[in-house]
């Protein structure tokens, strides 16, 4: 935000003191709570909320009613409730609530999206993914103990809940899922891991195998390099299978029959790249934050998009409790 010529920043608010030393770097005032910051009359024109899981909801509303146009980082909350409640609360507030789900700005997405849309795989039948990955003890330390307890931290909420906002970007609303935990390692409250099945109002169908628990180099921050704190590995992630071809995402690879044979699984294959650019995207998220706020563009990943992920993944916690399939309740939206 800084960095942006459209746009200024105005001020941080982080109940912890170590943020203050952040602040005075960046040349902008520091604040205990969003009280603080509106009692001196720092108001600005939209927040951004990153914050634990569990507070997304009670953070955003507050800004809301002082006029302020949000955009809360995923999970959009912790639970449907929750979530209804702010979509509510927005909606009835007239400002802006967009959802941090910032891999649709992700330019290994946007290539897929596209290349899907020009049918180059022809119609999509399945889809396999992984986020699968090992996450220090450390992240779960200190002020990321919270990732620990269950209901607030653990993959699902944390990793799952993008992946499913990104498989209904690219093939639509899932409807039905199944899921089995992974074996639990450290003795945390929260999951460790689950595979999941799912199914689409479309009919395509798809698994997802999800562990932060596993040394992997199939996850999407190392397939795609997002994360300079991920090493970049170009890995597949996903795996499109099509009536006309495959896309594996991650290495961009499609993979077709050789022009001229029949559709043989005796034939051979002819591999191509998926072009892929180089946009940035927190960078694209955050100019798309000020356009929105301007008035140019509705939101990319509305409330109601967020409140849809967080459904399907209640969903599969549902699922690996239950050990049956689980429909995906209707949202009234």
């Amino acid at each position: 935000m800084r960095d942006r010529p459209d746009a200024a920043l105005l001020c941080l608010v982080d109940p912890s003191p170590v943020a203050k030393p952040l602040a005075i770097d960046l040349g902008v005032p520091w604040y205990g709570s969003v009280q603080e910051m509106l009692q001196a009359r720092d108001i600005p024109d939209a927040a951004i909320v990153c914050t634990p899981n569990s507070t997304h909801v009670s953070i955003s509303i507050e800004l809301l009613k002082a006029g302020v146009h949000v955009l809360v980082e995923k999970p959009i909350a912790t639970t449907i409730a929750d979530a209804h409640q702010l979509v509510d609360f927005a909606r009835s507030s007239g400002k802006k609530l967009l959802v941090g789900h910032h891999r649709r700005f992700n330019p290994y997405i946007t290539a897929t999206k596209r290349a899907l849309s020009e049918k180059a795989i022809g119609k999509v039948i399945a889809v396999s993914g992984l986020w699968t990955a090992y996450k220090p003890a450390s992240y779960f330390e200190g002020p990321g103990a919270w990732r620990t307890k269950a209901g607030n931290g653990g993959p699902l909420l944390i990793n799952m809940i993008h992946e499913i906002d990104l498989l209904h970007y690219l093939f639509g609303p899932i409807t039905r899922v199944h899921a089995e935990r992974t074996i639990p390692q450290r003795g945390h409250e929260s999951e460790e891991g689950a595979a999941i099945l799912l199914r689409f109002a479309s009919g395509v169908v798809g698994t997802f195998l999800l562990s932060d628990a596993t040394p992997s180099p199939h996850n999407f921050e190392g397939g795609t390099g997002e994360n300079p704190m991920v090493t970049k590995t170009g890995k597949d992630f996903y795996r499109i299978f099509g009536s006309a071809g495959t896309l594996s995402v991650g290495d961009m690879q499609i993979s077709r029959f050789t022009e001229g044979q029949p559709k043989s699984w005796s034939s051979s294959f002819e591999e191509s790249t998926v072009a892929v650019g180089s946009e940035i995207p927190f960078d694209e998220q955050v100019s798309h934050l000020v356009r929105v706020v301007r008035g140019g563009e509705e939101p990319r990943c509305t409330g109601e998009d967020g409140l849809r992920a967080l459904v399907v993944v209640d969903a599969i916690k549902c699922a690996t409790v239950s050990e049956h399939a689980v429909s995906v309740r209707s949202t009234k939206l």
